[in-house]
């Protein structure tokens, strides 16, 4: 699935509060704090789409697996495996 927002959007501030603990550890482990959290953010966006997706599609999704439960699938006859 394609993500639905541009990688390539202009950055935007915004306050964030993290413990202290983390952000010390974070820098001085060289880490990029603000492109941590995009990933983090952008992980979490992809995977709460993706739950909605299923949820929105649940009944089509439920349908499709009774169909096929009952008459197969076309190419029943054709795989070896």
């Amino acid at each position: 699935m394609q993500p639905r927002f541009s990688q390539d959007a202009p950055k935007r501030a915004v306050n964030l509060t993290l413990s202290s603990d983390l952000v010390r550890l974070g820098k001085e482990l060289g880490l990029n704090l603000s492109g941590v959290a995009e990933q983090a953010l952008a992980y979490a966006v992809s995977a709460r789409l993706a739950e909605r997706w299923a949820e929105e599609n649940r009944s089509a999704i439920g349908a499709y697996n009774r169909r096929v439960e009952a008459e197969g699938v076309f190419s029943d006859g054709l795989r070896s495996f």
